[in-house]
């Protein structure tokens, strides 16, 4: 199906314009809409779509103005308002107007907050979430199906977990998902450069496979809570033989804990996008890091093969068996025991540290029927009291 994708990418790319359309203009869709037209490329179009027209509207005006200051803009933006991500009629009517060839879904339930400022000092873990992260873009993937729309789409928020509960529920799954991982592997090439003396930090070549845990408590703490990574760093074609531990350690970089963080998710979506389309452009082979890749649960790097229009799990660093070991390793320290038939296990680890710190009893299991309650349940008995403190 993804190869199917691709190609109709291609026809896009040589015969017409290729559509991208970011659904939901927060933080992440604005740093995102700013950096695809910083590309000046005139063989892109963007969609904007969400609710508020008037609001996105004014955003993609100054993104457009800046961007043809700096003499770059040469694509075209459209609006499309009344969006409701609620209802899946509502985004189905807007995926059959455009009929886009990418989608990137930067939405979130309960916007404006970042989980984790309420999940890793209570629990350490981000995997309670799940069910916020999956609501918008379950509703999206249901419209994606009745709209039979053949884009590539590229998921936002905790993709570790939502892709694969989506695919192992039967319904379309977004191919891709940003996020975290490519906030980690920066850190680790500054900090082999700076060990190594490294001045050409770009030509560093990192490779690493692992999941939404890992990739939180090795930025923040420089440490992988006695799990070894899959990791290897390459310069000049010869693989270095790091000292891991001491390389994490060094790996900490402090960051904002605003909304200017989501510089890099932004980045981490431009990166897929720009991989995928350099691919079919030129037929060379990209590899870019994604979570929740092809509904595999945690985090892979992926190769895409532009002149055979195919893309897989890249094996050249490690093979699959490990990967997926090392990445349910890391999701269940992040609170996801297991995902399988459209229902999503927390361990009893996250449960019990919930009722602790919340005086909230987590269910053990959430079917795909009981999405929409669970979130429900997690605003009103968690987020909303934490907020009021």
């Amino acid at each position: 199906m993804l190869e199917e994708k691709l190609k109709l990418v291609k026809s896009h790319a040589e015969n017409g314009k290729v559509r991208i359309m970011i659904i939901g203009l927060g933080s992440v869709g604005n740093y995102l809409l700013d950096y695809l037209l910083s590309t000046a490329d005139e063989g892109i179009e963007i969609v904007v779509a969400g609710r508020n027209a008037e609001k996105m509207q004014c955003d993609v005006n100054i993104a457009r103005v800046a961007s043809l200051i700096r003499r770059q803009n040469r694509t075209n933006v459209i609006v499309e308002g009344g969006v409701d991500l609620e209802n899946v009629d509502s985004v189905a009517q807007c995926l059959k107007k455009y009929q886009p060839d990418f989608i990137v879904n930067t939405s979130r339930v309960y916007a404006g907050l970042k989980y984790g400022s309420i999940s890793w000092k209570n629990v350490r873990a981000y995997g309670i979430w799940i069910p916020l992260s999956v609501k918008y873009i379950r509703n999206i993937m249901l419209a994606y199906e009745k709209a039979d729309c053949k884009a590539i789409v590229i998921n936002t928020s905790y993709s570790d977990g939502t892709i694969p509960w989506l695919k192992s529920a039967g319904v379309a799954a977004p191919d891709f998902g940003s996020g975290n991982l490519n906030h980690l592997l920066p850190r680790i090439k500054f900090a082999v450069a700076k060990e190594y003396g490294i001045e050409d930090f770009w030509n560093i070549n990192a490779a690493i496979a692992t999941a939404h845990f890992h990739d939180v408590v090795i930025s923040k703490e420089g440490q992988n809570e006695g799990v070894e990574q899959l990791l290897t760093v390459q310069y000049g074609g010869k693989t270095i033989d790091i000292d891991q531990d001491d390389i994490l350690k060094k790996a900490v970089i402090s960051m904002p804990v605003d909304a200017k963080r989501n510089m890099m998710n932004a980045s981490s979506n431009f990166d897929i996008l720009q991989c995928i389309l350099r691919a079919v452009r030129t037929g060379s082979k990209e590899v870019f890091y994604s979570p929740g890749a092809f509904g595999e649960i945690g985090g892979y790097p992926v190769a895409v093969d532009g002149a055979n229009l195919t893309a897989d799990i890249d094996q050249t660093f490690f093979n699959m068996d490990d990967m997926r070991s090392k990445n349910r390793q890391s999701l269940a320290l992040d609170g996801i025991e297991k995902i399988e038939n459209g229902t999503m296990t927390y361990t009893d680890a996250l449960i019990e540290k919930a009722q602790k710190a919340f005086g909230v009893t987590l269910p053990k299991n959430v079917s795909f029927e009981d999405i929409d309650d669970t979130a429900k349940f997690i605003i009103s008995n968690i987020i909303e009291p934490q907020l009021a403190k």
